[in-house]
């Protein structure tokens, strides 16, 4: 028989992420409609064990679905990758009446999540990240709008790099995944594009591919540096030795994971985090929201953890083609 869930509480975790506001708002409205309480966790995790916990009603997420960042606040909790740390938030969410719990972030919270369920609390993850490198979805919260900013911000600096007919290297955000910088390289027209899943390491290609663009006329380079390699400073020097043309790095840094998310990033995490009530509610548990091939969908945390994701292979061939 199907735990029945009266008190639900949701927190945020890991890096924060636009959009994450409309998903906690959306949670406190689909379990109110339902008939069940809400409870706020603050700071994650951590906040958990401390037991920062508040009483949501409909009135605490008003006016947050166009806001960045967590009104909830985020936090790692390296305890809380314990054994002893996952008992006592299990204890903690039994103390204050916590039927079933949210976790909104991304595999790492989500693994937090499977311990959670395993020691008897109802559990669903939705995925909160930036870096869109969460296996079993296609989308994740905030992500449009980390890479629509980012594309924004890169737009600005090929008027200055073109104007004193420069390279520039510009990092952008993403951990060990390269959708941000692949996503950046196509919509900004970039010369190359270094993602961790394909870079060879070998920058004399680099070298040859700006001496040759500078013989057909080209007056700047834009080269898209993904997190996951890093290191766009002395790059830059190494290249700008190389080559004789001025260069210089831009490093985007965590702009991306602030200002007000997208039309997409407020309906896709409204729609996740009402879902994940609704899962919640018919008993489920250690699931995972998310989104395949046009649909809202769930996975079992455990065979969601264990999917693997790549870059497509077809989006890396035209960002080549294209950016002759």
């Amino acid at each position: 028989m199907a735990k029945e869930i009266n008190t639900i509480g949701v927190l945020t975790s890991g890096g924060d992420a636009p959009g994450m506001n409309a998903a906690i708002r959306a949670v406190v409205r689909e379990a109110i409609v339902k008939g069940k309480k809400v409870k706020g966790i603050k700071r994650g995790y951590a906040g958990l064990l401390q037991e920062e916990i508040i009483d949501m009603e409909a009135k605490n997420v008003s006016d947050i679905i166009q806001r960045g960042g967590t009104i909830l606040q985020t936090a790692r909790c390296l305890e809380f990758t314990t054994a002893e740390g996952q008992e006592k938030g299990a204890a903690v969410c039994r103390k204050h009446g916590i039927d079933g719990i949210i976790v909104i972030g991304g595999d790492g919270s989500f693994r937090g999540a499977q311990k959670l369920a395993a020691l008897g609390i109802n559990t669903v993850g939705i995925p909160g990240t930036i870096d869109l490198d969460i296996s079993c979805t296609e989308y994740t919260i905030g992500f449009d709008t980390a890479v629509n900013t980012a594309m924004e911000a890169i737009d600005k600096v090929r008027d200055t790099s073109t104007s004193h007919e420069r390279c520039s290297i510009i990092e952008v955000m993403g951990r060990g995944a390269g959708y941000i910088a692949l996503w950046c390289g196509i919509a900004n027209g970039a010369e190359d594009i270094l993602l961790p899943e394909r870079y060879d390491y070998d920058e004399q290609k680099i070298v040859n591919h700006i001496i040759e663009n500078r013989k057909r006329g080209k007056q700047h380079h834009i080269i898209i540096n993904a997190e996951g390699i890093g290191h766009s400073s002395s790059m830059a020097k190494r290249i700008e030795a190389a080559t004789g043309v001025e260069t210089r790095a831009t490093i985007l840094g965590h702009m991306q994971r602030g200002g007000s998310p997208t039309c997409k990033d407020r309906v896709y995490a409204s729609t996740m985090g009402a879902l994940a009530v609704d899962l919640l509610c018919e008993g489920k548990s250690n699931r995972v929201v998310g989104y395949r091939h046009g649909d809202f969908t769930d996975y079992d945390i455990d065979e969601a953890l264990s999917m693997d994701k790549n870059i497509s292979e077809y989006q890396v061939e035209i960002s080549r083609n294209l950016s002759r």
